[in-house]
């Protein structure tokens, strides 16, 4: 089992790091624009988003996604 996260681009990387990162490189007005979330657009704010996507699989693949498109570039 030591090998499975060897190929796993977010190993080790956590949600609010993740969430911090691209809203520092987008702000919450870009991120909105890029992922249609409603946390991102009505009184954003890391911990509010946080929540949301600890609860919503299919949105947090969707963050998780851009993060490793933007800063994950080989």
């Amino acid at each position: 089992m030591a090998g499975n996260n060897e190929n796993n681009p977010l190993h080790g990387i956590k949600l609010e790091m993740i969430l911090n990162e691209l809203v520092d490189e987008f702000g919450w007005e870009e991120l909105d624009k890029r992922i249609k979330i409603n946390c991102f657009y009505n009184n954003p704010s890391i911990k509010s988003s946080l929540k949301f996507l600890r609860k919503t699989p299919w949105a947090r693949t969707k963050v998780e996604n851009l993060y490793i498109r933007t800063f994950k570039k080989s």
